[in-house]
């Protein structure tokens, strides 16, 4: 059984175990930061440092360890207990980190089921289940703390490669846990959470792929905090995705524009569409054709990086002159014939809007479990300013402790992080 009681100047935590009786003292000015009559008098506190100043390292430690408690237990009555001192310590730990900025956005690549499941030589397959209970665990602390958005790289392309029988496993592990985000007592609406997955669906199977579709359907209306679950998913895909969607897209407002006969009829449409350099770009030179003085069709110089630099041609009408030359220009305008016709060219902003992960804004952390300091093709275009954490802990190993230990290490570096998102 465990207890707890607090006096006006200080706190005991007793712990009984197997009957035995051992008693811990944490040092009393550092808890009546924590806790008296569930108040937290922080307000003096300047900074996060101030905190651990207070409260210390060990300390900090031991309070983790209190507020996870309701992670490891079997239902029972002392699991309640368990999840009450847990839930109020859990809170009043969070009240500690929003001293400081807390991250709008976390990412995680849960690496090391595998491993884990080596490791503690179990049976194929229970790693990933340890795995899922690390996850649920994580999206509590996340929320509770305040992250609207947390993304998980749950299901890589690269991962198919693997052999078909630890697919089709993940594939059922995969549909049962998206099945149970539907329940009542799930995360989902626990939280009310808006779920995305994200990536390229067609390669899931049809039962996987509809049951998403469906989370993704039930959920659109909620706006408390967001899920985005990233299966068969690779940044490179997504990058690919995203220009091929531009291009079409600006294909799409090209013919828009030239369907949209000019007033002086000049241009009535153009005839062909170049491809430069993998570029879509227009050649106007059939529609003044027949308008020549006779000195000879127009021209395109084309230079190395795939701009018309220049096109030459002169039209019979004097007072269209001007409208001898036509270029792209960098706003993005065709200035063309005796006017200038609105041709958008592609740009980042294009392709940036194209991503699958539009819907949500850049992490502002990206956590990696097991040590690997690899982001494995996750999230390449959003990660540019990002902080990244990598504990050496397996996937199902991690817990609050390293959750609040990328925090504070975020908190330390915002102002850099801020100052280097602006530049970009």
């Amino acid at each position: 059984m465990i207890g707890y009681s607090c006096y006006g100047t200080g706190c005991h935590w007793l712990w009984h175990s197997a009957g035995e009786l051992k008693q811990k003292s944490v040092n009393s000015k550092a808890l009546r930061v924590l806790m008296v009559n569930e108040y937290v008098e922080y307000q003096s506190l300047s900074s996060i440092g101030s905190v651990l100043c207070l409260v210390g390292m060990s300390q900090l430690t031991i309070l983790v360890q209190v507020c996870e408690m309701e992670r490891y237990g079997d239902g029972g009555t002392a699991n309640q207990l368990f999840g009450s001192i847990g839930s109020f310590m859990r809170r009043c730990l969070y009240r500690f980190l929003s001293v400081g900025p807390i991250p709008n956005h976390i990412a995680f690549i849960m690496d090391g089921n595998r491993r884990y499941n080596k490791k503690k030589n179990l049976e194929e397959g229970a790693g990933h289940k340890n795995g899922f209970s690390s996850l649920i665990s994580i999206l509590n602390y996340c929320y509770e703390l305040g992250v609207k958005y947390v993304t998980i790289y749950a299901f890589s392309i690269e991962n198919f490669k693997r052999q078909p029988s630890e697919v089709q496993y993940l594939m059922d592990l995969l549909l049962e846990k998206i099945n149970g985000l539907l329940k009542e007592q799930s995360i989902v609406n626990q939280y009310g959470l808006r779920v995305y997955f994200i990536g390229n669906l067609k390669l899931l199977s049809e039962p996987v792929r509809v049951a998403a579709e469906k989370v993704m359907t039930v959920t659109a209306n909620n706006t408390k905090a967001v899920l985005l679950v990233c299966v068969a998913y690779t940044s490179g895909d997504e990058i690919v995705h995203a220009i091929q969607h531009s291009c079409k897209h600006k294909l799409d407002e090209i013919q828009a524009v030239n369907a949209d006969k000019s007033s002086n009829g000049l241009i009535n449409r153009v005839e062909k569409i170049e491809k430069i350099n993998g570029l879509i770009m227009p050649d106007v030179g059939e529609s003044c054709k027949d308008r020549l003085d006779g000195s000879g069709s127009p021209k395109a110089n084309k230079g190395s990086n795939g701009v018309i630099e220049g096109i030459k041609g002169y039209c019979d009408d004097k007072d269209e002159a001007q409208a001898s030359k036509a270029c792209i220009i960098g706003n993005g305008c065709f200035e063309g014939i005796g006017q200038r016709e609105k041709i958008p060219i592609m740009n980042l902003v294009d392709i940036r809007k194209h991503m699958y992960m539009a819907v949500a804004p850049d992490p502002d952390v990206l956590i990696r479990s097991s040590g690997e300091t690899r982001l494995s093709n996750f999230l390449l275009w959003q990660t540019n300013n990002c902080l990244l954490y990598s504990p050496a802990a397996l996937w199902p190993e991690i817990g609050l402790w390293h959750l609040v230990w990328a925090v504070l290490n975020f908190q330390q570096n915002h102002s850099y992080l801020e100052k280097k998102k602006k530049q970009s």
